[in-house]
């Protein structure tokens, strides 16, 4: 058993974080990130295989609250517009019980910015002028981070557990919390954690890192899981084995670990047979999952008839 990070986790986060850690190496939560309300890549999956992945992800992008609607291309809006009312879709995915939510924020720069302005390419937002008392983009981080909780304290306030992934791939640059550095993610993701649990006790969270730089590692003290995201360049049958290696040793032995983002999902055979302690994974969405580019019709078969995975 792995106790929560938060010493005041909630008894239905912590169950959770009980079942992923016991199920780790055991077998493998299935998981789909949605993109769009209708949540098409579930509904392919199941006319695929019969069945629904066990974890489902949603996107907060549109609850952003500094979306430049006037210098956004098409390709923008239409994203937002698709993820408005997903943690609507995801409250009653909750109350319908027996579905793992995870949530992913690709937040648009608190200041400043165009287009999707979660890039580093579109805004001038310098994330480490946040670690400075007084300035306005640490006022307007707060600021952002008071909306945010907001959101959550729905969940919080039914005892939802949320897998809850904030600062995603602060391992490259491309976000802008990434752009300045992983340490500088890293005391973000501190402010963000000391903030949630202090002062707005959201205690229904459950944390993850993910980057794999050892720099950029927080700490076991705010970290309940380590995750990688890995978009392979061709399909290979793995288990992904050499990039769990590469995540716990960067970051930590002591905490569950889970693949947040795939492009191609893991072979069940080989996991059955290596038991690398992923405790779920996630492909992410659209092409991804729907048609054959990514995953073959095969290959979701063979993952979700397997033994070894968890699915609904």
């Amino acid at each position: 058993m792995q106790k929560g990070s938060n010493p005041n986790i909630t008894e239905n986060a912590q169950k959770l974080l009980d079942y992923l850690s016991d199920i780790a190496g055991h077998g493998i939560i299935t998981g789909q990130h949605t993109q769009t309300i209708p949540m098409e890549e579930v509904r392919y999956i199941r006319n695929i295989t019969g069945k629904t992945p066990k974890l489902l992800g949603f996107e907060m992008l549109s609850y952003s609250p500094n979306i430049n609607w006037n210098d956004a291309s098409e390709a923008c809006l239409t994203e937002v517009r698709e993820n408005e009312g997903t943690l609507e879709t995801a409250m009653e995915c909750a109350m319908r019980g027996d579905t793992i939510l995870t949530f992913t924020f690709h937040w648009f720069s608190p200041i400043g910015g165009r287009d999707k302005s979660f890039y580093a390419e579109h805004t001038d937002f310098d994330a480490s002028r946040i670690l400075v008392e007084g300035t306005p983009e640490r006022k307007a981080f707060y600021h952002d981070m008071d909306v945010v909780a907001g959101l959550l304290k729905p969940f919080c306030d039914k005892d939802i557990p949320i897998i809850w992934r904030p600062f995603h791939e602060s391992d490259g640059t491309w976000f802008w919390w990434g752009a300045k550095g992983c340490e500088v993610a890293r005391e973000l993701y501190k402010m963000m954690y000391t903030y949630f649990t202090d002062k707005y006790h959201l205690n229904n969270l459950i944390w993850v890192w993910n980057c794999k730089i050892k720099e950029g590692y927080p700490g076991d003290g705010y970290v309940d899981i380590i995750a990688a995201d890995v978009y392979l360049p061709e399909y290979k049958p793995t288990d992904y084995a050499a990039e769990y290696r590469e995540l716990i040793d960067n970051t930590t032995h002591n905490k569950v670990a889970a693949l947040s983002e795939v492009g191609y999902i893991p072979d069940a055979e080989l996991l059955s047979k290596s038991r690398i302690p992923w405790a779920y994974y996630m492909t992410w969405s659209k092409e991804f999952c729907i048609g054959e580019q990514y995953n073959s019709e095969a290959n979701l078969r063979n993952m979700y008839d397997s033994a070894y995975s968890v699915k609904n």
